[in-house]
């Protein structure tokens, strides 16, 4: 049942060796979660080169951190990855273990649980410790983001879970000096059945929402296609970058790229602005983490005004220009 009470998070790297922001986004939820099991907040990184992640996770707030590495792990695999990590949990008998919920945090997790014989949640939103059972309480949208899920993991471990990127912000940075543990795991590239063929980049349109400290969302209230046209502006003036709810999406208003939510793309950025957003569960399992939310509806029993820090009823195409206008006087000042 974990031999040690650490918690493990899980550092995944790009090509270049260097971090992605989920996992510095998980050291600040491993770091409150690991003091109240006890234990200490541990990073684990595997790739060709450990020593940019490595001491970015010191900076934001591991404990200590373990790594693997060799050419074998230049670019993700199954294979090499699955093999790798379980080898570390084997040996230290971690209580938590929590992956970001990337393309290959999603591939990665459930091939260690099944190895190993333990539970996983995917895709969670919300993380915390149940005073009674002490278990980790894994938060997660289900039935079709309708309801959230509450879900434990009472009988195996180490308890795993996949987290959202976005869902949580990175701690401050503090360069400091840490305790590395350079575990040596060798991998033959010959029992990797997968391989990189080519890379090309992504075709369309980026949005960078996980990166972007202001958000203005269109929901379904905007009426049609045309009210992104608003939107846009909206958010150009002030520095915003463009989100969409799941029905304006569904609906071939915008593209899915602006997408927050669930289906879409998990946010917290320093202010969110829903337009026209009724406040679906699926959409605020996406952007529940914002510091600021301002919500603009002309139905005042819209669920987002629940959980909105400003709300404003009223028709969103009068509201927007006035709202425009004293926002960029500030921004101005």
């Amino acid at each position: 049942m974990g031999a040690s009470k650490d918690l493990w998070v899980f550092i995944e790297t790009k090509t270049d060796n260097t971090p992605k922001n989920v996992g510095l986004e998980l050291l600040n939820p491993g770091k409150r979660l690991a003091a109240e099991q006890g234990g200490k907040l541990v990073a684990v990184v595997i790739a060709e080169d450990t020593s940019i992640a490595a001491k970015a996770a010191g900076d934001y707030g591991a404990d200590s951190v373990i790594t693997i590495e060799g050419p074998e792990y230049k670019h993700y695999s199954t294979d090499a990855h699955t093999a790798a990590f379980t080898y570390l949990i084997e040996k230290y008998d971690p209580l938590t273990v929590m992956i970001g919920a990337t393309g290959n945090g999603r591939d990665l997790a459930p091939r260690i649980s099944g190895r190993i014989g333990t539970g996983l949640t995917a895709d969670c939103t919300e993380l915390s410790i149940d005073e009674q059972t002490g278990c980790i309480a894994w938060t997660r949208p289900a039935f079709g983001g309708n309801i959230m899920a509450v879900i434990f993991c009472a009988n195996h471990r180490p308890q795993m879970g996949t987290i959202r990127p976005g869902v949580f912000k990175k701690p401050a940075s503090q360069p400091k000096d840490i305790e590395i543990i350079k575990e040596s795991f060798s991998f033959d590239p010959n029992k990797i059945r997968t391989r990189i063929v080519e890379i090309m980049e992504e075709v369309g349109e980026k949005v960078d929402l996980e990166g972007a400290e202001i958000i203005v969302t269109g929901g379904r209230g905007l009426g049609d296609a045309a009210g992104f046209d608003l939107i846009r502006s909206f958010a150009a003036s002030i520095g915003a970058t463009v989100g969409a709810s799941r029905a304006t999406v569904e609906e071939g208003w915008i593209s899915h790229a602006h997408q927050v939510g669930q289906t879409g793309k998990s946010v917290a950025p320093k202010v969110y602005i829903a337009c026209g957003v009724s406040g679906a569960t699926q959409h605020v399992a996406g952007m529940s983490s914002s510091e600021t939310i301002i919500a603009i509806n002309k139905d005042p029993n819209a669920w987002i005004f629940n959980l909105a820090d400003y709300g404003i009823v009223g028709d969103l195409y009068e509201v927007i220009p006035l709202l425009e206008k004293e926002l960029k006087a500030k921004l101005k000042a």
